[in-house]
């Protein structure tokens, strides 16, 4: 575990979200909208939305088929629109704005689950969260943090078990994440370079 994590440290000693955002609610609705596609194309619509609809309020009240147009290169651009509008309008009405630090409000917003909701509560409140995406799944099979057969909420627990006493969580879902994202790809991973590759399953599998 000692070598696991003093690698991810050495690649990445600062890790951030490659979401960008200026305000709490823009980060919940960027990581909503970053389902089964890129941070950096989620970037890019995300810059035309903002500057379109600069607050809450305007999105709340946006056009819903204006916004299709916006996100369309996102895929399931129909219900994330929808989403767009609908969390907006929550936000604005009952939380005056503000992304509280409440998972069940959190996963009640359409289009959260319990993965969106770890990243923003570790982002913003430092809720010691790991959320399991498909980088962090594959980094954490391979590298026998989690057995194949593992589901997500599986391979969350038992991450969060294995690193409890780490003080910054969230700090150790960036860099799995980017672990996964630019070394431990799912195709043609960075084996030759890597200094746990010893530790690895697919590495042993297709030596």
């Amino acid at each position: 575990m000692n070598r696991i994590l003093e690698y991810i440290d050495e690649l990445f000693p600062n890790p951030q979200s490659e979401l960008d955002y200026n305000t709490d609610y823009q980060l919940l609705i960027n990581v909503m909208l970053s389902a089964q596609t890129t941070d950096k194309r989620v970037n890019m619509v995300a810059s035309v939305l903002y500057k379109k609809y600069d607050t809450l309020d305007k999105l709340a009240n946006a056009n819903i088929d204006d916004i299709k147009k916006i996100i369309f290169s996102l895929g399931s651009y129909n219900k994330k629109a929808s989403n767009v509008i609908e969390i907006s309008k929550r936000l604005y009405n009952e939380k005056n704005g503000i992304v509280p630090n409440d998972r069940e409000y959190l996963e009640s917003l359409p289009g959260v689950g319990r993965k969106t909701a770890n990243v923003v509560l570790g982002i913003l409140y430092n809720v010691p969260c790991i959320a399991v995406d498909t980088h962090i799944e594959r980094v954490s099979k391979r590298l026998k943090l989690a057995c194949l057969n593992d589901d997500v909420l599986t391979i969350e627990k038992k991450l969060m078990k294995k690193f409890k006493n780490h003080p910054n969580m969230i700090k150790i879902h960036h860099q799995l994440l980017l672990f996964g994202r630019y070394h431990c790809k799912a195709i043609n991973p960075e084996c030759k370079n890597c200094k746990i590759k010893d530790l690895c399953r697919y590495k042993k599998k297709n030596d």
